[in-house]
This record gives C-alpha cells, structure tokens and sequence, in this order.
C-alpha cells in the first residue's frame, strides 16, 4: 500500500511474486560514482552502478548490488528482460516478497 504525502500518494514499486520469486521492475544508470539504491522512478526501483554498460558489466554489477542488498547470493538474481536497456525486469529467485520489499525506498 501506498504511503501518503502532502501532494497524493507516494510512488510504489511495483513487485510482483511469480512462484517462489519475485520480479522487479528496475531503471538503471550506469556509469555512476558508485553502486546504489537511489529510491523510485515511474513504479520502478532507479539504481545507479558504476560500472560501465558494455559486455554485461552493468547488469553484473546491478545482480551482485540487489543479492549483497537483500543478502542472498548473486546466483540468485538475474535480469529477466532488458538485458540492453536501461529499463529492467530482475528476477529474485527463492525469496518471500517481503524480504524484496523491506530494501525498497518506498516501502
């Protein structure tokens, strides 16, 4: 559920559990100082990594920041969809959406 704010209702991000994982809508920005959760953008998580976006160092750097940040192994973490956009879906294998949401900015 959505918190309240002075102007409205507080962007969510929106999570969905599909089995035993949960999918992750994610706006990527590589290329940043350092690796980070930044918060939310239009209902997807905005996460900045330093790495560049070429042979798949962004998303590797994008995986290992969301498992380190959940504490679950990068194994089990994976881009399902947007491999070559900014725009993602992750997938988080065998873990409770609480546990995804408890990370997020706006939960």
């Amino acid at each position: 559920m959505a918190r309240s704010t002075a102007h409205g209702v507080a962007p969510v991000i929106q999570l969905n559990q599909q089995g035993n994982d949960v999918l992750i809508p994610v706006k990527v920005i590589p290329g940043a100082s350092r690796d980070r959760i930044v918060g939310e953008l239009d209902g997807a998580l905005k996460v900045s990594v330093s790495a560049a976006p070429e042979k798949g160092a962004a998303n590797k750097a994008l995986c290992s920041l969301i498992a380190r940040t959940i504490g679950l192994r990068t194994s089990q973490v994976t881009v399902e969809a947007g491999r070559t956009s900014p725009r993602k879906t992750l997938r988080v294998r065998d873990v409770p959406v609480e546990q995804v949401r408890a990370i997020l900015p706006s939960s």
